[in-house]
């Protein structure tokens, strides 16, 4: 596959994480931290799985990222995730003072980024630039999975 931008790639790459959550059952969400042009951390949903709420994407690939790192900053890191984070992610995405968030798709119900909240553009203690980019391919996941749920379908990714 051709991407037309090296942001595409990695949103890419979070699609591929967010196809891992798709297979055990978990709303197909997935991201990747990406520091000096490598992926340094991968995340995707395991609420279900592991009946944690704070197991998001997000939450799971700051975690790594920060181990990795050998810190709670990650100001020169971007992160790219295929939905809009929530409250609680984009909150820890500041206090991580992650860099830049590229998003797929919207989250009407729930997106803290620009859906139902903006929380990047309020006033903190470090702004968080945010992209929003490939929301069908995204979305096209996330209605295939919920789709599937309400006709009892077993799930199979795309």
């Amino acid at each position: 596959m051709k991407w037309n931008t090296i942001h595409e790639k990695f949103i890419n790459d979070a699609i591929k994480q967010a196809k891992l959550a798709y297979k055990k059952g978990e709303a197909p969400i997935g991201c990747v931290i990406v520091h000096e042009g490598n992926i340094i951390a991968r995340g995707h949903n395991l609420r279900q799985t592991k009946n944690d709420v704070t197991l998001h994407a997000e939450m799971i690939a700051l975690r790594k990222a920060c181990k990795k790192m050998k810190s709670w900053r990650l100001s020169d890191c971007d992160l790219y995730v295929t939905l809009e984070p929530c409250y609680m992610c984009a909150g820890a995405i500041i206090q991580a003072r992650v860099r830049h968030v590229y998003f797929g798709a919207l989250d009407p119900k729930g997106g803290a980024v620009v859906s139902k909240n903006t929380l990047f553009s309020l006033s903190h203690n470090h702004h968080v630039e945010a992209t929003h980019i490939l929301s069908e391919e995204c979305g096209d996941l996330l209605r295939s999975f919920f789709r599937a749920l309400r006709t009892n379908k077993p799930s199979n990714p795309l």
